[in-house]
């Protein structure tokens, strides 16, 4: 698992945490029953607060992505394909959320916006 946090960044760390082990773990970069560090070592690793790493591991829990073990760690939890699809999608919804709003701030009515997504995405591809 490589996580690189962002001092400058204004989103807090454990997001970021959360943000980039759910990414790898969407991406099949991290596979179902796969153990992974340690609440302290994770934050020793990571030069952080132990408080972070709990919360950022409670929060992808939460989420249904890892399970916790007492006494044996914390593993990558099974996904259901369905799920994993759901979440990719909200990833692209978010991404042409974004992409809207600046459209919209340049003045780019919704023909002209829909016209780029053909291009961009051209059928048989």
């Amino acid at each position: 698992m490589r996580i690189v946090l962002s001092m400058a960044s204004q989103d807090p760390i454990y997001e970021q945490i959360v943000r980039q082990v759910r990414s790898q773990i969407l991406a099949g970069d991290l596979s179902e029953g796969e153990l992974l560090p340690s609440i302290r070592a994770l934050a020793r690793d990571l030069q952080i607060s132990v408080i972070t790493t709990k919360r950022a591991y409670e929060e992808l829990e939460r989420e249904g992505l890892i399970d916790s073990v007492g006494g044996k760690g914390t593993f990558v939890a099974a996904q259901n394909p369905e799920f994993i699809r759901e979440k990719k999608m909200q990833s692209v919804e978010a991404k042409l959320a974004e992409a809207v709003d600046q459209a919209r701030q340049l003045g780019v009515d919704p023909d002209q916006l829909a016209e780029m997504l053909r291009l961009l995405y051209p059928e048989g591809e």
